[in-house]
């Protein structure tokens, strides 16, 4: 399947997101997500300022219920007052599980995120339904029903929607009739579009995102097709999610995101990184400037690329190291797959051998060719993070770093936790104030102990299954 046969970013729909536009002729835009309390609006703003000088385009933040909806707006109207001469930045409230959230929110933001695997659906419980044909049709009545309130309301505020389907949440019915698969993770999504198609609601950009940076581009590139097949082309948002921190979470970002915006795809991009935000966005600007349109900066570094052997060479003349991290990654994840590959060699004449040959394995454990060590696949984490994420990661990775090719989860709440972590062999989840469950695959096996013993209690977990 060749997409760039049937994808032109240039021709996709616009999308108007306050007073910025996303699609078509307009440049790709960045944003992150914040990770405080959105009820702490001190600390919301303030996070919001620091997003905003880091180059943020779009800001978004966790919104459970009403309460955080009525404090969203009040954050909304503080950022507004305190800067009256700079663009307005338009926020974007994330909503699971609670429709009517939903509706509250597209009244007082720009944009509303939901989640096809929760917006009328329960949190998945990873059970088979055997449904019937009518069953099957009478559930997405119900679906088209209940979404339709909402295009309603966003029609009359001019507020945008995202769906954002990510791989660690599909309902049950999805995963039922499609499994857990790039083709069930589509058609989560299509669901909706085709019911926003039908009612003639244009304001909508597309997410469908993934731990696992082969099946988040399999699926991206599967939805694009789709799309076209059915006279369509939304704009796209990209991002690894759960991508991790420090260097693993740059460079697995950057294998993703790069793989489509190498193929043209992707209209806005977040890199989810297990840090404070404002971080993540020179680490997405860096992508976009790379892949940017006339190729100048791309090729102004003596790019040079070349395939042999089913080995990728590469090399170029960066003399930054987090810059040539992310060109390497960038570049080399979609030609790993594209042309199964499977060993990687990086030349740089301003970095150490030792340097390049991990940053190799590095970007070829990120593209799941090989596993060389540990790996941690952790939430970038928001307003419903249960514990401090960065000191948990950082405690997790000290007990565990020995354990080569294991992957392990680190998730800050159930929303996506078990979900997502799916593919690690082992989980560690926020579950409650000071609470912590432990899972072995999409297993729970130890529920709500004690934090402070949570990291022990893993590596023992880990240790007995050893044996």
């Amino acid at each position: 399947m060749d997409i760039q046969l049937t994808y032109n970013r240039r021709q996709t729909t616009t999308t108007k997101v306050g007073n910025i536009e996303i699609g078509s002729e307009h440049p790709v835009r960045i944003q992150t997500m914040a990770n405080t309390s959105t009820n702490d609006i001190e600390g919301s703003v303030a996070q919001a300022e620091r997003c905003i000088e880091a180059g943020a385009e779009l800001l978004r933040f966790t919104t459970q219920g009403l309460r955080e909806v009525e404090s969203l707006s009040l954050i909304h109207h503080r950022l507004i007052a305190s800067s009256p001469h700079r663009p307005i930045i338009p926020l974007v409230a994330d909503v699971h599980f609670q429709s009517d959230v939903a509706d509250a929110a597209a009244k007082v933001v720009e944009k509303v995120r939901i989640n096809p695997g929760n917006y009328i659906d329960p949190a998945r419980k990873f059970k088979l339904i055997d449904y019937t044909e009518e069953e099957y049709q009478s559930e997405l009545q119900r679906l088209r029903a209940r979404f339709i309130q909402l295009l309603n309301i966003c029609k009359e505020h001019n507020t945008a929607i995202r769906l954002g389907v990510n791989h660690g949440s599909l309902s049950d019915r999805i995963m039922s009739r499609y499994g857990d698969t790039p083709e069930g993770m589509v058609e989560s999504c299509m669901e909706f579009l085709r019911v926003a198609v039908a009612e003639n609601f244009q304001d909508i950009v597309l997410s469908i995102k993934a731990s696992n940076t082969l099946v988040m581009v399999t699926t991206v590139r599967l939805l694009v097709w789709q799309m076209a097949e059915e006279g369509m082309q939304f704009p796209l948002h990209l991002g690894v999610t759960e991508a991790g921190e420090g260097e693993d979470g740059r460079v697995k970002s950057a294998v993703g995101i790069g793989a489509l915006l190498a193929d043209g795809i992707g209209d806005t991009i977040r890199v989810s990184l297990s840090e404070a935000p404002e971080k993540e966005l020179p680490v997405a600007r860096a992508l976009v400037d790379y892949f940017a349109d006339n190729q100048s900066i791309r090729y102004a570094h003596d790019t040079q690329v070349r395939i042999e052997n089913a080995t990728v060479y590469f090399s170029n003349s960066d003399t930054d190291w987090a810059l040539f991290q992310l060109h390497a990654a960038a570049e080399c994840g979609r030609l790993l797959w594209d042309h199964h590959c499977t060993e990687l060699v990086l030349n740089n004449n301003h970095f150490a051998a030792e340097d390049l040959e991990r940053l190799s394995k590095d970007i070829l454990q990120a593209a799941r060719v090989r596993m060389y060590k540990t790996e941690y696949i952790s939430c970038p984490g928001c307003g419903r993070t249960l514990f401090d994420l960065e000191q948990t990661i950082a405690k997790v990775k000290a007990a565990t770093s020995h354990l080569q090719g294991l992957k392990i989860g680190i998730m800050g709440c159930i929303v996506n936790g078990p979900g997502e972590m799916a593919d690690a062999d082992y989980g560690y989840v926020g579950a409650g104030r000071g609470k912590v469950s432990l899972y072995r695959g999409k297993e729970c096996v130890l529920k709500n102990i004690p934090q402070e013993d949570a990291v022990t209690q893993l590596l023992a977990l880990i240790e007995a299954d050893k044996k």
